[in-house]
């Protein structure tokens, strides 16, 4: 059996483990250079994150996943492919936007078919909240893009809502997506499409200045 990836490489590894993280990231420590960097939330197998690192050689990708499954899938896929602009973290994604990622440190942030807590009692589950809402403005360095889809309408006019209230992004066609044919789309977003649902989308984008509702927070 050939070495993994975490193996060969000289410098950090593929998978970020429990207790390697103190306080706000590095990304140029946590890559071993400085690049653009792109943050997806619930990368599930990893098919769009792999996609794109693949494509995008020069640009970083983290990859936050809840399920340890669908991780170590992924991680596998990306060991496959060679691919060392890559990181994962198992973890609560709300803790890494809101205490993790520092200010105006990536590009775009991509969420796709985030789990909608259907259940009322659930709702505040979800990513798209009023208190981490700020969070995915603050992130984002100016002229940064969020990236969001979801299958469920409700959460869709949630979301527009909660961003529209909390947040300065501005709606704004995300130029790395054009149209359709030139996006390739999650594992959940094809499945739901075959089964005949309808995919909401939306993008927006960040105005330079201070982040809405996060001032004073430490870098």
């Amino acid at each position: 059996m050939p070495p993994s990836l975490d193996e060969t490489v000289t410098g950090p590894a593929l998978e970020i483990l429990p207790g390697q993280l103190f306080g706000r990231l590095s990304f140029p420590d946590l890559f071993g250079r400085a690049a653009p960097v792109e943050v997806e939330v619930g990368i599930g197998k990893g098919r769009f994150l792999l996609q794109q690192a693949e494509a995008r050689p020069d640009v970083d990708f983290l990859g936050v996943e809840w399920s340890l499954k669908h991780l170590r899938v992924a991680k596998e896929r990306a060991e496959r492919r060679g691919l060392r602009n890559v990181r994962l973290y198992r973890a609560d994604a709300r803790h890494v936007i809101a205490d993790l990622v520092p200010d105006a440190s990536i590009v775009r942030l991509h969420v796709y078919c985030p789990d909608p807590w259907p259940k009322k009692r659930h709702r505040k589950r979800r990513f798209f909240v009023p208190e981490t809402a700020p969070h995915l403005e603050r992130v984002l360095a100016p002229g940064g893009y969020l990236d969001v889809s979801t299958d469920v309408r409700e959460y869709f006019e949630d979301i527009l809502e909660v961003l529209a209230s909390r947040t300065g992004l501005v709606a704004a066609a995300d130029p790395l997506f054009p149209d359709e044919a030139a996006r390739a789309g999650t594992h959940y977003e094809e499945k739901y499409r075959k089964e005949g649902r309808a995919i909401h989308r939306a993008s927006y984008q960040r105005q330079a200045g201070a982040a809405r509702g996060v001032a004073g927070r430490p870098s």
